[in-house]
């Protein structure tokens, strides 16, 4: 493998539990155990789907030091640390370095956002303040914040500064990504499953999943398959769509906290302003799960 590559195939944005409003360490740890178990390649903490932004940062320390202790060094540990503020973003990823991690995942700036040169500066800096490895997250729907193409591939010059999750649903991005880096010691991780398959097709190295956090193996199995250019990788894939689809019915992680409660893994319970699905949508989701679960066709 290359050194500069973290994982290969599925990792999974692992969600948080709480009960009466408190980290659940217990329900995040078996869920850890499971996802493992289960053939997820890396465990990414702190994310999106993890309700990062409503986290104290010592509880996002907690976290990391809960996931750390919990994989154990099965399979690498990415602790999110970005935030918009550069100071903040150095200091949580020298605590991620010191606990353990693996490797750090940094948000674009959000809200106050930037210019491309400031963005440059920013991730440059944080990677300038620790070892580890980086993984750029561009996500502009959510942080109305996109990383150029040119920026990211002059980022990609920095030695530690390895992969980006690309969940900007946009192919044509990711082409010209790959064509700038050449896919050698940069590395493309898509943060859409829905695109999971095309993206993986034209180069991607994996997926940062969020329905992956009840369905790693089949995500791990299809992403195999598309490697060794197996004929029915697209049907396999297509058999998730349903359950993706499910997954992505809400706002994230609305829909895969009752998917991962109804397996155990905590209440479904969230931090405001998220709110739990209800009536027939919560029952689609779980109904949903169930069947694949099962084996019955939707």
């Amino acid at each position: 493998m290359d050194s500069r590559l973290i994982f290969e195939g599925v990792g999974v944005a692992i969600t948080t539990p709480f009960s009466n409003d408190e980290i659940d360490l217990d329900a995040f740890s078996d869920h850890i155990e499971y996802l493992i178990k289960n053939n997820a390649q890396a465990i990414i903490v702190n994310g999106t789907t993890g309700e990062s932004p409503t986290l104290s940062m010592k509880e996002a320390k907690l976290l990391i030091e809960a996931a750390v202790t919990t994989v154990a060094g099965r399979v690498p540990v990415i602790a999110g640390t970005g935030t918009n503020a550069t100071q903040s973003t150095v200091e949580m990823s020298k605590f991620a370095e010191a606990t353990g991690a693996d490797a750090i995942m940094l948000i674009t700036p959000y809200y106050n956002k930037t210019n491309q040169k400031g963005l440059y500066q920013h991730f440059i800096k944080v990677a300038d303040s620790t070892s580890l490895p980086v993984v750029l997250y561009n996500v502009p729907s959510r942080t109305a914040m996109t990383i150029e193409a040119e920026t990211v591939y002059a980022l990609s010059k920095h030695p530690n500064i390895i992969a980006l999750k690309d969940a900007t649903g946009d192919l044509e991005y990711t082409k010209q990504l790959l064509e700038l880096t050449g896919n050698e010691n940069f590395n493309l991780y898509s943060g859409n499953d829905d695109n999971m398959h095309q993206f993986c097709s034209i180069g991607g190295k994996g997926l940062i999943s969020v329905v992956g956090n009840v369905i790693p193996g089949e995500l791990q199995d299809i992403y195999e398959s598309i490697k060794e250019h197996k004929m029915d990788s697209e049907a396999k894939f297509q058999q998730l769509t349903p359950l993706i689809e499910a997954a992505q019915m809400d706002v994230n992680p609305m829909p895969i906290k009752a998917m991962t409660s109804a397996l155990g893994f905590g209440l479904n319970e969230f931090r405001l302003p998220l709110v739990p699905l209800e009536g027939a949508e919560l029952e689609h989701a779980l109904r949903t799960l169930r069947n694949y679960k099962e084996g019955i066709k939707i």
